[in-house]
């Protein structure tokens, strides 16, 4: 089975998430809740769809302000359902804003959605996973284990020999310290 490592370099749009972002840790909350929306929407598609559709992502939730994604109502459900560039799952959108509700409340505990995701680690993936299905919705053990990997908390991002491995590593991911566990990512 070909890894991520091996097919995304020089994809014009898995290469720059491959090398740029993915593995790499994360300090802003709005780019910590875009890549929960996005691995949401991931799920039943393809990663490259999402890639592709990221900008409209990006400007169909307002720049993934959570504040405002959280105060969203009827009427931003009905334009989100009827935005073609996004993927217009109601299950999905529904989640994303909940979702934004339930990081504005952490935000109030733990000062930010990174201090709170902070608090938690280490875990192994099931810990993970146990506590995410607890706190958020449409989180299962693929969406929330690509969401950590992607932002830095669990290993399994980058195969060792791949160069940006080090690139990531250098930059202190949270995985990067001891933990219960690893896991493999699925991108590939």
């Amino acid at each position: 089975m070909t890894s991520y490592c091996d097919s995304a370099p020089d994809h014009p749009w898995h290469g720059p998430y491959h090398d740029h972002e993915y593995g790499f840790p994360v300090q802003d909350d709005n780019a910590l809740f875009e890549r929960l929306v996005l691995e949401i929407n991931q799920a039943g598609l393809s990663w490259l769809t999402v890639l592709k559709k990221r900008a409209a992502f990006s400007d169909a939730f307002e720049h993934f302000d959570i504040a405002t994604v959280a105060n969203y109502g009827d009427q931003e459900r009905a334009r989100l359902l009827n935005d073609a560039r996004i993927i217009r799952n109601r299950l999905k959108i529904n989640a994303v804003i909940h979702n934004a509700g339930v990081i504005l409340k952490l935000k109030e505990n733990y000062g930010s959605f990174k201090g709170w995701l902070d608090a938690q680690h280490p875990r192994s993936l099931n810990e993970w996973t146990a506590l995410f299905k607890r706190t958020f919705r449409f989180t299962g053990p693929e969406i929330v284990n690509e969401f950590l990997m992607s932002t830095g908390y669990l290993p399994g991002a980058h195969r060792e020999e791949c160069p940006v491995y080090q690139q990531a590593l250098e930059q202190s991911p949270p995985w990067s310290t001891p933990s219960p566990s690893s896991t493999h990512s699925s991108k590939g």
